[in-house]
C-alpha cells in the first residue's frame, strides 16, 4: 500500500468515533468491533477477515497516543497543502507551484528517501513496524492452515478387496466453545500483539546482512496477545474434541496403506484452508485367500488320483460363484495355476487374477483293496528313485 493510501484513510471513521473520541472511548469502539468481526466467529467470512485487519490497523494507529498525535499532525499538514502547499492528485486542488501539477507523494518520499531520508523517521513509526532496512509492514493476520488429523481403521480381507464405506474416530481440534475461539477469558478480548503489529510476523538480522521475516516470537503467530486466558482453552482458542466421521474406503487397499482425504482435518484460522485427514488402514487376514500385488492366491487340496489321472475340480472366489480348475494328467504337487480376472481390482478398471496352488494330499488311512492296489501300482512302474539327483 503506498504511503498516499495510508494518510487518505479515516482510522477514526473506520471505528466509528469522532476525532475528538478519549482514548477510552476508542478501546472499547475497538473492542465492540474485533469482537464482531473476529475471524474466529467467521471462518470462511473473507469480508469478516478484511474488516477485522482494517480495525486492528486503525486500533494500532489511534488507539496510541503518540502514533494518535503523529497521524493527527501529519493529516493536518498533509491536508492542508503543507510541504510547498501540495494536495494529493485527484483532490481538486493545485499544486501551489508555479508549472508543476499535483505532486504524487509517493513520487515525494522516494525523493526523499534517496536524500535525508527525513520522510521515513517522520512516517516510520505511524504505519507498521520498521524492519530497520527502509520497509514496514502493516497489521494484518495471515490466514493459517489447519492441522493434520491421523485416524487408523481395521477392515475385513473382503472389505480391501471391495471397498468400504466404514467409520474413523478421530481426534480433531476446533474453535473453543467457552470462548467462541478468541482465547480470552469471558468478558475480555485480545488485544493486538504490538511486536508484530497483528501481523502474525516479526523481521530479524541474520548477520547484520540479510533481513528474515519469521513467525512472532511473542504471539505464536496469532497476531493477538491474550491477557486473561480462558480457563477451558487456556489461551488456546482451540478445544479437543472426538468425533467418528464416515469414510469411503478404496477398492484395493493395501494393509498399512495410507489415504489422504483432502479438507477433512482441523479447521484453519484467519480464513485459512482446513487440514487433510490422513487413515491408516489395517487389513483382517483370511482364512482361506492371500494377496500377492493385483492376484489373489488360494491353495487347494487335491487327491493322489486327481493329480495323477488330470480332473476337473470346483475353485472358491472371493465374490461370486465357484469356477471350474481342469488339472492336466501328472500335475505335480505345489504347481500354481491362473485364473484370469478373480483378482484385485486395479486403478484403471481392470482386475487382477486367482493363483491357484495345488497341494497333493497323502492317504493317512489305507483298506486293504486300496494298499493292495498301490502296491501293484508299484510293480507296475518298476523301481523308482526319485532322490538319485540329489547324489550325482
Amino acid at each position: 500500500m503506498s504511503t498516499q493510501d495510508y494518510l487518505e484513510k479515516d482510522y477514526y471513521k473506520v471505528l466509528g468515533v469522532s476525532k475528538d473520541a478519549s482514548q477510552s472511548e476508542i478501546k472499547k469502539a475497538f473492542h465492540k468491533l474485533a469482537r464482531d468481526n473476529h475471524p474466529d466467529q467467521h471462518p470462511d467470512d473473507k469480508a469478516a477477515a478484511e474488516r477485522f485487519k482494517a480495525i486492528s490497523e486503525a486500533n494500532s494507529i489511534i488507539g496510541d497516543p503518540e502514533k494518535r498525535k503523529e497521524y493527527d499532525e501529519q493529516r493536518k499538514l498533509l491536508g492542508a497543502g503543507g510541504f510547498g502547499g501540495f494536495r494529493f492528485p485527484g483532490g481538486g486542488g493545485s499544486a501551489g507551484r508555479t508549472g508543476t501539477g499535483n505532486v504524487n507523494v509517493d513520487d515525494l518520499f522516494r525523493n526523499a528517501a534517496t536524500t535525508s531520508g527525513d520522510f521515513g523517521d517522520i512516517f516510520g513509526n505511524l504505519f507498521g513496524t520498521s524492519t530497520g532496512t527502509g520497509t514496514r509492514r502493516t497489521s494484518t493476520r495471515n490466514p493459517r492452515r489447519g492441522a493434520d488429523v491421523e485416524g487408523e481403521v481395521t477392515i475385513s480381507f473382503k472389505e480391501a478387496i471391495d471397498g468400504a464405506t466404514v467409520g474413523v474416530q478421530m481426534v480433531s481440534e476446533h474453535a473453543c466453545a467457552a470462548c467462541r475461539g478468541t482465547g480470552a477469558k469471558a468478558g475480555t478480548i485480545p488485544r493486538v500483539c504490538p511486536t508484530c503489529q497483528g501481523s502474525g510476523m516479526q523481521a530479524s538480522t541474520s548477520g547484520g546482512v540479510f533481513t528474515v521475516t519469521e513467525t512472532c516470537t511473542d504471539c505464536h503467530g496469532r497476531g493477538m496477545i491474550v491477557d486473561e486466558p480462558c480457563q477451558v482453552c487456556h489461551g488456546s482458542g482451540r478445544e479437543r474434541s472426538t468425533k467418528t466421521m464416515q469414510v469411503r474406503i478404496p477398492a484395493g487397499v493395501d494393509d498399512g496403506q495410507r489415504i489422504r482425504i483432502k479438507g477433512k482435518g482441523a479447521a484453519g484460522e484467519n480464513g485459512g484452508a482446513p487440514g487433510d485427514l490422513y487413515v491408516t488402514v489395517h487389513v483382517r487376514q483370511d482364512s482361506k485367500f492371500g494377496r500377492k500385488g493385483h492376484n489373489l492366491t488360494i491353495t487347494v487340496p487335491v487327491t493322489f488320483t486327481e493329480a495323477s489321472l488330470g480332473a476337473t475340480i470346483e475353485v472358491p472366489t472371493l465374490n461370486g460363484p465357484t469356477v471350474k480348475l481342469k488339472l492336466p494328467p501328472g500335475t505335480p504337487n505345489g504347481r500354481t495355476m491362473r485364473v484370469r480376472g478373480k483378482g484385485v481390482p486395479k486403478s484403471d478398471g481392470t482386475m487382477g487374477d486367482l493363483l491357484v496352488t495345488v497341494e497333493v494330499e497323502v492317504p493317512k488311512d489305507l483298506n486293504d483293496a486300496a494298499r493292495k492296489a498301490l502296491e501293484d501300482y508299484a510293480q507296475a512302474v518298476g523301481p523308482q528313485d526319485p532322490r538319485a539327483e540329489l547324489f550325482r
